[in-house]
């Protein structure tokens, strides 16, 4: 585990503070990370015992975001202990400019575009002391006394996603993990990372999640939306079709791109839960047959579901660019194992089921 330090200058309290940990060496010089670390009230239990250790979560922000104090409190608020962190070398106040968050004076490197170091020095590559850097993050919150280490978690959003699906093929130490929108096997999307990494041969022999993702034993949750304009289905179910534990997928059309989407719905909360308290994930894809138009999904669960839809799109072009449509599905239930029926309309050429429990959506794999 790193050597942590609590950070100066910020609102922190007894549970919930701001802190800066070691990070590894930049062009030679010394580096920390900030975050935001906080531990929930712990509460007597059904049978009035106080547990000792609580699960965790690391929580890793995409572009644009920062170490998020309202993220750790989100997860403290179910009982998790939870460590947001800093990946570009910046904390959670400001710049005087008002659009950019204030750097601190033990910063590593930043991002550059699409992985736009790489005839950097390969130890001073963004991407590497990202991945280094939330590799400690778990390290620092598993040690810490009142902390599970058999059930910290992971969940990245955007490139904090991108982040997320990389280091679950390298730290198998994570009990599930939560890559929400950004994924690997992006070298020929029709977008801004096709452009960029369509000859970038450090990504596609290095960075790119796919190359360690089949390692993947921990449970996952695939989270997303079929709108997304910057990681396309197709790319997505390629990268939960290459992990070799049990997965989850939750795609919840016009969801929106961003921290706040994610953090609102209650998909990411029930995971976690399913994992920490039952030990595996709390549904399951258990079969999809096409049959000529006719297709099947099957998912086995405790739970009860319904709302069925078809959901899919008559375009050729970009997935997120497309228009993506609902038609009904019928559900059937036999012993614990629910078999969702459809029809796919002429000309379908993208399409997957959705099934609602309460609040939550699952997913079946998308196909095209």
């Amino acid at each position: 585990a790193p050597a942590m330090e609590e950070a100066t200058g910020f609102d922190s309290s007894e549970d919930l503070k701001a802190i800066y940990f070691e990070g590894l060496d930049y062009k030679g010089k010394p580096t920390k990370v900030f975050a935001w670390l906080g531990m929930p009230e712990v509460k007597a239990g059904k049978a009035g015992k106080i547990p000792a250790k609580v699960p965790a979560m690391v929580l890793v922000h995409g572009g644009g975001g920062t170490a998020f104090k309202d993220w750790v409190q989100r997860w403290n608020k179910r009982g998790y202990a939870a460590i947001s962190i800093a990946v570009e070398g910046q904390t959670d106040k400001r710049s005087e400019d008002g659009e950019s968050w204030r750097k601190h004076e033990w910063a590593g490197p930043s991002r550059v575009g699409i992985y736009g170091d790489a005839k950097e020095e390969f130890k001073d590559q963004w991407m590497y002391h990202a991945v280094a850097d939330t590799i400690l993050a778990h390290s620092l919150i598993r040690s810490l006394p009142g902390v599970d280490a058999d059930k910290v978690g992971i969940m990245g959003i955007s490139w904090g996603g991108v982040i997320t699906s990389t280091v679950i093929g390298i730290d198998h130490r994570f009990a599930f993990a939560i890559p929400t929108y950004g994924c690997g096997d992006l070298a020929e999307v029709q977008n801004q990372y096709g452009k960029s990494l369509g000859n970038h041969e450090m990504y596609k022999q290095v960075y790119d999640p796919m190359l360690r993702l089949e390692k993947v034993e921990t449970p996952t949750l695939w989270f997303s939306w079929p709108e997304d304009k910057h990681f396309p289905m197709d790319k997505f179910a390629n990268c939960y079709g290459k992990v070799s534990g049990p997965y989850m997928v939750s795609l919840i059309p016009k969801m929106g791109h961003g921290h706040g989407p994610p953090w609102s719905k209650p998909d990411s909360y029930a995971f976690a839960d399913s994992i920490t308290k039952g030990g595996k994930p709390w549904c399951l894809q258990t079969g999809l047959k096409v049959q000529g138009h006719k297709v099947q999904a099957s998912f086995e669960t405790e739970e009860e579901l319904s709302e069925a839809v078809l959901v899919y799109s008559r375009e050729k072009i970009f997935t997120g660019s497309r228009q993506w449509l609902q038609s009904a599905a019928t559900i059937n239930k036999r012993d614990m194992v629910y078999h969702v029926e459809a029809e796919l309309p002429e000309g379908t050429t993208g399409w997957f089921i959705n099934v609602r429990s309460g609040g939550l959506t699952v997913s079946s794999d998308y196909q095209e």
